[in-house]
């Protein structure tokens, strides 16, 4: 597995964690939107860094090769 899998694993899977630990439901004042809001964005950062580090590793590897020739 992947260095780039096993880092968006565990990205995922502390937002679980956060998202359960801060669920609204204890609190009556908080708001649902907002609280699923925050973790959609969230998730959505964590795909956007994931494909940014995919990128880069490509064009490290693009780089490393040109070198080579």
């Amino acid at each position: 597995m992947k260095n780039i899998n096993i880092l968006t694993i565990a990205l995922l899977a502390y937002l679980l964690i956060m998202s359960y630990i801060g669920w609204p439901g204890r609190n009556k004042n908080m708001n649902y939107t907002e609280y699923f809001i925050v973790i959609g964005v969230s998730v959505v950062v964590i795909f956007l860094l994931r494909f940014l580090r995919i990128k880069l590793l490509k064009i490290r590897n693009k780089q490393k090769e040109d070198k080579q020739t």
